[in-house]
C-alpha cells in the first residue's frame, strides 16, 4: 500500500481509468481523476527521476515512523510529528546532510499541500535542520598519479576494457555523474561550431554541451570501433557486455570504478563514483578554471554546491609547515 501511495504516478491514474481506445475522457473517467490527492500529484510532478526516487525513499521513512497509510493522513500531521522524527533520525545516527534532505523532501510536500489548500501551515516550517560543518565537500578527490593510475588500469586490448577506459574518461576529464554518464547516446557526441562536444542530460532535464577531451575522444573512438554501434545514434553509449541494447546501469558504473580502485589500490576513505567528479572539479580549479564556468561545467544550480570541490586554500604544498626552515 506504502509502495502505491507514492509510487503511483498521475498518468498510471489515467491508464487506469481508461480503456484501449483513444476516445476523450468520460464523465466517469474525469471524476475519477478529479480525486486524485494532492499527495500524489506532488510525487508525479517532481521531473528528475533521481531525485523522486529520493523523495520518495524519504517520505516513506517518515510515513514509517508516524503510521501513514493514506495520502490524506498527512494532512494531520503537526510540528510535533516532524520533531519527533528529526529527533528519530538524531538517534540513528545519520548525518547532517541526511537529515537536511529528509526533512527537505518532506517539506516540499507540505507546500505542494499549503499551495493546493490541502493544509494551512507547513509543519516542517520553523523546524531547526543540522547545520553543515565545514565547507569543504565530504567526497573525497584523488591525487593526480591516483587518477593517473585509474585512467590506465583496463585492459587497453578488450572491448570490456576500452568501454571501462572510456568511461574513466568521461567521468574524469568531464565531471558526469554516474547517472549522466547511463544517459549518454551515440548522438549526444557531436560538433558544435568545429569541436567535438557531449551533450549531458543533467538533472531537472537541463542539458549542457562540454567540449569533449581530446583523451575521451580517443578512447570513445577505440571503443566504438570494437563494439560496432557506433553508427547508430539512438543506441545507449556505454553498453553492458552482454548485448542488450540497454544502457549500463549505475549500480554497473559502481562496480566498475571501485574494482580498479582496488586494482590500482586506491584505499580512500568515502571513495565512490562521485570521487571522479570531485577529483575533476578539484583539477580544474587547481589549474586556475573559472569557479563560475566550472559551476556551469558541472550543471551545479548554485555555486555555493561548487564552492565545495574548491579546496585551493587547503592544498598541504601551500602550508606553512613547508615553510618552516632550521
Amino acid at each position: 500500500m506504502r509502495r502505491n501511495l507514492l509510487g503511483e504516478s498521475v498518468s498510471t491514474r489515467i491508464i487506469a481509468a481508461r480503456d484501449n481506445t483513444s476516445r476523450a475522457l468520460t464523465a466517469a473517467e474525469f471524476l475519477k481523476l478529479s480525486n486524485v490527492p494532492p499527495e500524489i500529484e506532488w510525487s508525479a510532478n517532481i521531473d528528475a527521476p533521481q531525485t523522486r526516487r529520493a523523495y520518495r525513499i524519504d517520505l516513506r521513512d517518515f510515513m514509517g515512523f508516524v503510521g501513514i497509510v493514506q495520502p490524506e493522513e498527512f494532512r494531520t500531521v503537526t510540528r510535533a510529528h516532524v520533531l519527533a522524527w528529526r529527533k528519530h533520525l538524531e538517534a540513528r545516527q545519520l548525518s547532517g546532510a541526511t537529515i537536511r534532505r529528509k526533512l527537505s523532501a518532506l517539506s516540499s510536500l507540505f507546500d505542494y499541500l499549503c499551495e493546493r489548500n490541502a493544509v494551512l501551515l507547513n509543519p516542517v516550517a520553523g523546524v531547526k535542520r543540522p547545520r553543515g560543518n565545514s565547507n569543504e565537500g565530504k567526497t573525497p578527490a584523488l591525487g593526480d598519479h591516483q587518477a593517473r593510475a585509474l585512467l590506465d588500469a583496463p585492459d587497453a586490448d578488450t572491448l570490456k576494457g576500452k568501454r571501462d577506459r572510456a568511461m574513466l574518461a568521461v567521468l574524469l576529464y568531464h565531471g558526469l555523474r554516474r547517472e549522466e554518464l547511463c544517459l549518454l547516446k551515440v548522438r549526444d557526441i557531436h560538433q558544435r561550431r568545429g569541436v567535438l562536444h557531449l551533450r549531458v542530460h543533467g538533472k531537472g532535464n537541463k542539458l549542457r554541451f562540454l567540449p569533449l577531451h581530446p583523451a575521451s575522444a580517443e578512447r570513445i573512438h577505440a571503443y566504438l570501433e570494437m563494439a560496432g554501434h557506433g553508427t547508430a545514434p539512438d543506441a545507449p553509449l556505454f553498453q553492458p557486455r552482454r548485448k542488450t541494447g540497454a544502457s549500463i546501469t549505475a549500480d554497473g558504473i559502481y562496480k566498475c570504478v571501485l574494482a580498479y580502485a582496488v586494482q590500482v589500490k586506491i584505499a580512500v576513505a568515502g571513495f565512490g563514483v562521485h570521487s571522479l567528479r570531485a577529483t575533476a572539479a578539484t583539477n580544474a580549479l587547481d589549474h586556475e578554471a573559472d569557479i563560475a564556468k566550472v559551476q556551469e561545467w558541472l550543471g551545479h544550480a548554485n555555486i555555493a554546491t561548487t564552492r565545495l570541490y574548491d579546496r585551493r586554500k587547503t592544498r598541504p604544498e601551500d602550508s606553512p609547515t613547508f615553510k618552516v626552515i632550521y
